[in-house]
């Protein structure tokens, strides 16, 4: 085993302390159905925006953030738009507010205030269920998947067996990973069903504070061990710019490196961004997916925290997520000789993260380190399970027993929550890697959601019928293509797929009626949105003429715009001062005041006061 004794408490001491965490608040969720999935609306915005960016931090993502900080270079700073990283821009200026606004517990309660309760809206209500749980179970075998990864270098599975008498061979190596993430998959599971969204967010806390001292710690031991050393790079890497192709040639470095940038399929570098800058945009106007990000909003007190906890997200994660991303990447170029990153046979370059810990971070910190990448699944797991409990329990479960006791909503968000976990381990033992699953999540079966989303917020005509036959439309291809299209990077059928969906969804608008007005109009008097609703403006002045139409589309698209460069800036700046690059270091500083200032005038100030 590779773990000190100063290590093993560390991280027994994390686990048992969210086990503490739990238990404690186990009574507090057990009030109602509002404090075990939303904390009853109680809870501060930086909180929840602080739990938020610890979700985000999560141990599967990085590690795909290392490994493609190693291979890409600076490069990699637009590769988490494939998220997109910038829909958080999005929410920040404009989104979070409307969905605050509409007053729901999930996304799916969320369509009857846009589609009422006809037949329409009963199929939109239904087809979203499966797209949040299809979404949640793919997001918690990604993690889990990434978690055993990583455990399975500090802890040999020789070791483990020989420990228990038990024969290695019991277990084929391609599934060892799988066992690990089932066993920390536990302590995850129990402080999340227990205690809801209240001890999923002091846990969230918790694991911050944690992950705030060790990426500090890994960025000052990478900027000691580069301030007396030359890495060994290719000619761009150290740059953020592209041309037509990617151009970055590893063959005389490490050869290994160009198949792992051929089998990603990124080497047409601008037609991939282009690609992904498109999709973004699309997914980021859509608004936020069924999952833990918009359970956050959703908890806020008022839109305005709504919006406030989303702009935190960006300046307490990025600086903090990217001093430890860049700080491995750096001792991963300077010693990659003495990386183990041989799995199966092959080189695996998803083991960067683990190796380089096991082999530069000191005792006491490497269990620090490993409590806080721990804690990072765990709040991944616990946020995402919280969603998915949200949708069977609010959605399938409280629509059948209608009078259901607050023990008896306990008791069916306990039997949920596990049966939610041992599908997503069934799920993780059949993915074949973390970025497999990655690329399905965020093009495949975003590719599903998109027209269908955006539409919603800003086409007045598009009814319930519409947001069925779209997100079904889409959501088939998603499942199909991936198994039939086997060798083809997942964003470029993406477009096929958002295709489809947007004929499904102009297909089932003009074969049925419009939404009825009364909801329509109950919808824009109370969300606001801004887009094509001119018919029901109209409608909603003649009864209220003091009703004002939002004219903040072109101040949000200047909002968004500086937000996404602020944003970036922000990114930019924590890998600079890893690089030791201190010009650029002083470049990004520069443009993160000024668009701060212009945020602070045209955002900040200018935020609604309910």
């Amino acid at each position: 085993m590779k773990l000190n004794l100063i290590d093993i408490l560390i991280i027994c001491g994390y686990l048992a302390s969210t086990v503490v965490i739990g238990l404690v608040l186990k009574k507090r969720a057990q009030q109602s159905k509002k404090s075990y999935l939303l904390g009853g609306n109680r809870l501060p915005w930086y909180l929840l925006g602080l739990s938020n960016a610890s979700g985000m931090f999560d141990i599967s993502g990085t590690m795909w953030l290392v490994t493609i900080g190693f291979v890409y270079g600076l490069k990699s700073i637009w590769l988490p738009w494939l998220w997109p990283t910038f829909n958080q821009i999005f929410l920040m200026v404009f989104l979070s507010i409307w969905l605050r606004r509409s007053n729901v517990t999930t996304g799916a309660e969320w369509i009857g205030t846009r589609f009422g309760q006809g037949m329409g809206a009963r199929l939109s209500h239904n087809v979203v269920v499966v797209f949040a749980l299809v979404s949640c179970l793919g997001f918690l075998a990604y993690g889990f998947v990434g978690l055993g990864k990583f455990m399975m270098i500090f802890i040999p599975w020789e070791t483990v067996c020989g420990t228990l008498g038990i024969n290695p061979g019991i277990v084929p190596p391609e599934y060892i990973p799988h066992v690990y993430g089932v066993v920390f998959t536990f302590f995850a599971t129990l402080y999340a069903v227990l205690g809801g969204m209240v001890s999923i967010v002091w846990a969230d806390l918790l694991q911050y504070i944690i992950m705030t001292i060790s990426s500090v710690m890994i960025a000052v031991i990478a900027m000691n061990a580069l301030s007396g050393s030359t890495m060994a790079v290719p000619e761009g890497w150290m740059s953020p710019w592209f041309g037509l192709d990617l151009n970055l040639d590893w063959s005389s470095i490490i050869p290994q490196v160009n198949q792992k940038i051929a089998d990603d399929g990124f080497s047409l570098f601008s037609i991939f961004f282009m690609m992904m800058l498109f999709k973004g945009l699309l997914v980021s106007a859509a608004g936020p997916a069924p999952n833990y990000d918009m359970q956050k909003i959703l908890s806020t007190k008022s839109p305005r925290e709504g919006a406030m906890m989303s702009g935190f997200v960006s300046v307490i994660l990025n600086p903090i997520r990217y001093l430890m991303i860049t700080g491995f990447v750096v001792l991963g170029v300077l010693y990659y000789d003495r990386l183990n990153l041989i799995v199966g046979g092959e080189v695996d370059f998803e083991q960067i993260l683990p190796s380089a810990i096991s082999e530069f971070v000191p005792i006491g910190l490497m269990g620090l380190l490993l409590a806080g990448l721990l804690a990072a699944f765990m709040s991944t797991f616990a946020g995402t399970l919280n969603a998915a409990q949200a949708y069977v329990i609010n959605d399938i479960y409280l629509k059948v027993k209608t009078e259901a006791s607050n023990v008896q909503i306990t008791r069916a968000n306990y039997v949920v929550g596990t049966l939610i976990v041992l599908i997503s381990i069934v799920l993780g033992v059949f993915a074949q890697d973390v970025n497999s699953l990655l690329q399905w999540i965020v093009s495949a079966l975003w590719g599903s959601y998109i027209a269908a989303n955006v539409l919603k917020w800003y086409w007045w005509r598009f009814n319930g019928y519409g947001y069925f036959f779209g997100m079904a439309a889409g959501l088939i291809p998603a499942l199909i293509f991936p198994l039939v299209f086997k060798q083809t990077l997942e964003l470029y059928y993406f477009p096929w797929i958002m295709l489809i969906s947007l004929a499904g969804c102009i297909i089932g608008t003009y074969r049925y009626p419009p939404t009825d007005e009364k909801t329509l109009c109950e919808f824009y008097r109370t969300v606001r949105p801004w887009g094509f609703w001119g018919p029901i403006h109209e409608k909603v002045a003649a009864q209220n003429p003091d009703f004002q139409r939002n004219k903040n589309f072109w101040r949000d698209m200047f909002n968004v715009v500086v937000g996404i460069v602020w944003q970036t800036a922000i990114v930019a700046i924590a890998i600079y001062t890893v690089l030791l690059q201190w010009t650029l270091v002083m470049v990004c500083a520069v443009g993160i005041a000024l668009t701060s200032w212009v945020l602070k005038k045209t955002w900040w100030d200018r935020l609604p006061a309910d």
